[in-house]
């Protein structure tokens, strides 16, 4: 059959197996690269590097290049989980689920150690089957990242479904949008969330799982002396503040960094280890599409960005983190006076955020092609469904839909 895209409400509802593991090569191909430009060496070739890397939400964005980089820069043998929904032969998978084939695909190839887990990374039963297979392998973990991103969480101890919401907090939000497929430009309005929406999106998006991890984890056995543990998450412009770090999605992110201090304080007390916060660049990804004024600032940003020569995708600004900001020559991890890690630091950049400012403030329908990357940004939402990769015949038949 010939896969072409599904895209409904700037959500694309299917995957293109060969594109999927194509660009998951692409960016194998970057961090490669990388360690040779940087002469970066693996732990057993005496390098500053992790041995074993846990990633929970391995398989899309920036937890995907988290395993890349941890696993073809620095030779960090790893176990991934992931909760996907599986390609049979005629229906498609999620591009998540073709991302985890071609990353273990690869690794093993490269004669690197992988496990990757479809689970559901919420419940206790999967934290149990990571540390049975670390005993398995022989590891213990001295790098988690907790990279999760989901619209709805399980209370492992309740069994209650909590369900998470975009939404602004004391007041509804307005601002322009853009469609990605057509660059139309629109205003939309977004309710003001209520106070149990609020508490439910802490729930699924804040850090009481990733507490839990690194609590059974340690408990078990399986977290090294000197472990390092980061989350991610996203401050951006004072403009989606509305709708982003005082809305919802923000007050999650903030209870996720009070989580780091506490886990930062376990984590010394009992292993010398280490847990951080890294606050990222904002990037094209399944769930920043659906977000209000987001994709009309990501599109002129990176065309600021590309100008300046300083633009980056989720591989560059993991690859980033793990090789200046992770694991320094001298061993210290560069952090604000929040204690966060930056590296949505050309980002926030002050001549870029002067230029982006001056050009949403001219943005009309006539111009946002010339002002904007809507192009770019089409590209890059494509790209995480496996579409618009180079090196891909999309006009030929894809036989099943269960293989890469």
């Amino acid at each position: 059959m010939i896969i072409k895209p599904m895209i409904r409400g700037n959500i694309c509802i299917n995957a293109h197996p060969i594109g999927c593991a194509k660009e998951t090569e692409r960016q194998i191909e970057y961090v490669k690269a990388q360690k040779e430009k940087r002469g970066i060496k693996t732990a057993a070739e005496g390098g500053k590097a992790p041995k074993a890397v846990l990633v929970v939400g391995c398989s899309t964005g920036y937890g995907l290049a988290s395993r890349i980089s941890a696993t073809f820069e620095f030779g960090s043998a790893t176990v991934g989980v992931s909760f996907e929904k599986e390609g049979s032969e005629k229906k498609a998978g999620t591009p998540g689920w073709y991302n985890n084939l071609a990353f273990d695909r690869a690794a093993k190839k490269a004669g690197i150690p992988s496990v990757t887990l479809n689970m559901d990374a919420f419940s206790d039963e999967c934290r149990q089957a990571v540390i049975q297979e670390a005993k398995k392998m022989g590891v213990t973990f001295d790098l988690v990242v907790y990279s999760l991103a989901s619209p709805v969480r399980t209370d492992p101890e309740t069994g209650i479904l909590h369900k998470s919401v975009i939404k602004p907090i004391g007041k509804d939000y307005s601002g322009q949008t853009m469609d990605m497929l057509t660059g139309e430009l629109s205003y939309v309005v977004a309710e003001k969330a209520t106070e149990e929406e609020a508490m439910e999106t802490i729930k699924v998006m804040g850090g009481e799982d990733w507490k839990r991890w690194v609590l059974q984890l340690e408990e078990a056995g399986v977290l090294a002396q000197g472990c390092k543990t980061v989350a991610y998450s996203y401050i951006g412009p004072e403009l989606s503040h509305g709708i982003y770090r005082d809305g919802t999605i923000g007050g999650a992110k903030k209870h996720l960094e009070e989580t780091a201090c506490f886990l930062n304080g376990f984590l010394k007390d009992n292993l010398s280890g280490e847990a951080y916060v890294s606050i990222n660049k904002g990037l094209v990804t399944r769930s920043s599409a659906v977000i209000p004024i987001i994709p009309l600032y990501l599109s002129i940003l990176f065309k600021v960005m590309k100008e300046k020569g300083t633009h980056e995708g989720c591989i560059e600004q993991m690859e980033r983190l793990f090789a200046e900001r992770l694991y320094t020559a001298d061993g210290k991890v560069p952090v604000d006076e929040d204690n966060l890690i930056r590296v949505d630091d050309w980002e926030m950049d002050c001549e870029v955020q002067a230029e982006v400012n001056r050009r949403l403030a001219m943005v009309t329908q006539e111009n946002i092609r010339e002002i904007g990357d809507v192009d770019g940004y089409l590209h890059d939402f494509m790209a995480t469904n496996g579409f618009d990769v180079a090196g891909v015949d999309y006009q030929a038949d894809v036989l099943r839909m269960d293989e890469i």
